[in-house]
């Protein structure tokens, strides 16, 4: 590995740096940008064994929000959505979606779909609070099945020194 990649990599696995960039990956990978945050987390808490429930908890947070920030640019899109067209769209999975209400959030941290769906609740108008919740309840249990699994299975195969 070159050595400004090494020194970067050490950089960014200091505590002091190590949380606020699972944060901004976390954020950025809940957005519409296919990024995976899973990576960053496995890494800082390998490098940092005792970071590991700080680490989960601070990428669901910025998941969760990234996720949030989705849902309103849904929700956004929609209403400019309405002013051009003046009809809503009724296909199978918006029914499906208005039919399960906020608890299809749960689904949020699936790949490929889970970030589209937060902004279909927005487009849906679901109701923000309660799909939020259902956001960090599912994007939890992903951290923390991903990286306790990973590290579980792979014990020493992250090494990076």
């Amino acid at each position: 590995m070159p050595p400004w990649l090494e020194a970067l990599l050490a950089t960014l696995a200091l505590p002091q740096f190590g949380l606020s960039t699972v944060f901004v990956v976390a954020f950025v990978s809940a957005t519409l940008l296919p990024l995976g945050s899973e990576p960053v987390v496995l890494g800082l808490v390998k490098l940092n064994p005792e970071l590991f429930w700080p680490a989960v908890l601070v990428a669901t947070a910025g998941n969760t929000l990234g996720g949030m920030v989705t849902y309103w640019m849904g929700y956004g899109a929609e209403r400019a959505y309405e002013k051009i067209a003046l009809h809503t769209p009724e296909a199978q999975a918006l029914r499906w979606l208005r039919r399960l209400g906020p608890k299809a959030c749960l689904l949020a941290w699936l790949p490929v779909v889970g970030d589209p769906l937060c902004a279909v609740a927005g487009w849906l108008r679901l109701a923000f609070w309660p799909c939020a919740l259902y956001m960090a309840i599912g994007k939890f249990a992903r951290y923390l099945t991903m990286t306790g699994g990973l590290l579980w299975i792979f014990p020493g195969a992250w090494s990076f020194g």
